[in-house]
């Protein structure tokens, strides 16, 4: 497995990560934890030492899954969780929260549940409008300096949030969605992270599964995934977007790969400190993701790719208007 550095800093990780949070929450049933387990140790079996996950996801379950998966590989892999939420005693509560007091609350949760005593990168989930970045950045830079914490991180933050955390403790990376189908980053986000030397972990870097293939117009949701409430999984946005997926498609052929894999060479393309998260909750697509790390894609593809991006206008909204007003707080 190739391995890269977050930005500037010292933070060296397999090219390729895995996001856990869908072996417990958001695409439906929690995955057994064995089987989870057994997914997360094959990924470090495979060479990836950089694995995500969240308080927020399960709630809770994700990072004990996490812990107890990675505990005999501790010294060999780096962790990144994330606080942010204040959850209630019903678990469904998730108003933001990230007082510096809430922020020390959760690192020890966090602590607990990973069954570890250090958190190699931990991110800010969502920006809290009701507390100063500045604080967070100083309540993290005090958990640094006591050793409980080694990087800071953002997620989902702009530009001048950015800046304004940067200068208070250095800012090791930003998470945030960057795929074919989602390149809003492009615009502001990834010239200022260059700038600053901070690091790029892009999640659902396969568009949530969009550009694996394997989603058509006629597919279904249940409830408990969180694509059913998504206007770009309507049937009538799928069918728009479907252009995309023939581009995919046919580059694919051309050099004997996925789609999937075309999609994350892409990525791994665009920078060489952005380190995308797929997840996934099959041993064949963890197998297939990973071997987008040896697909280099010549600078005739990559303009191949930016000429076809060009002609195609990708339809619907990325959240629910609810959540999406959350982030652009």
């Amino acid at each position: 497995m190739k391995k890269r550095y977050l930005g500037k800093s010292n933070l060296e990780v397999s090219a390729l990560g895995l996001g856990c949070m869908g072996l417990s929450h958001g695409y439906g049933p929690a995955t057994d934890t064995h089987k989870a387990i057994e997914l997360i140790r094959a990924a470090v079996e495979r060479g990836v030492t950089f694995f995500d996950t969240a308080e927020v996801y399960g709630p809770y379950l994700n990072e004990e899954v996490v812990g107890e998966a990675l505990k005999p590989f501790r010294d060999k892999i780096v962790i990144a969780t994330k606080f942010g939420f204040n959850l209630g005693n019903d678990n469904k509560q998730q108003l933001l929260n990230s007082r510096p007091e809430h922020i020390r609350e959760a690192v020890e949760g966090s602590l607990r549940r990973l069954k570890t005593d250090v958190i190699d990168l931990l991110y800010q989930h969502r920006v809290d409008p009701d507390v100063p970045i500045e604080d967070v950045a100083g309540a993290i830079k005090d958990l640094i300096a006591e050793g409980k914490v080694k990087h800071f991180g953002l997620s989902e933050a702009s530009v001048q949030t950015i800046r304004r955390a940067h200068a208070i403790q250095p800012v090791t990376a930003l998470q945030s969605e960057y795929s074919l189908w989602w390149r809003e980053p492009e615009d502001e986000i990834l010239p200022v992270l260059e700038e600053l030397g901070i690091g790029f972990v892009p999640f659902s870097p396969l568009g949530k599964g969009f550009l694996t293939g394997a989603i058509k117009t006629s597919t279904t949701f249940g409830d408990d995934d969180f694509r059913s409430k998504v206007p770009r999984f309507s049937a009538e946005s799928l069918e728009a977007n479907e252009q995309l997926i023939s581009l995919l498609s046919e580059l694919a052929a051309e050099k004997g790969v996925t789609s999937a894999q075309i999609a994350l060479a892409w990525l791994l393309a665009q920078k060489p400190w952005i380190v995308p998260i797929p997840g996934t909750t099959k041993l064949h697509r963890l197998d297939e993701n990973l071997g987008a790390v040896d697909i280099t894609l010549t600078q005739s593809d990559l303009q191949k790719i930016a000429h076809a991006l060009n002609t195609v206008k990708i339809i619907g909204e990325r959240y629910p208007s609810a959540l999406q007003a959350l982030i652009n707080r």
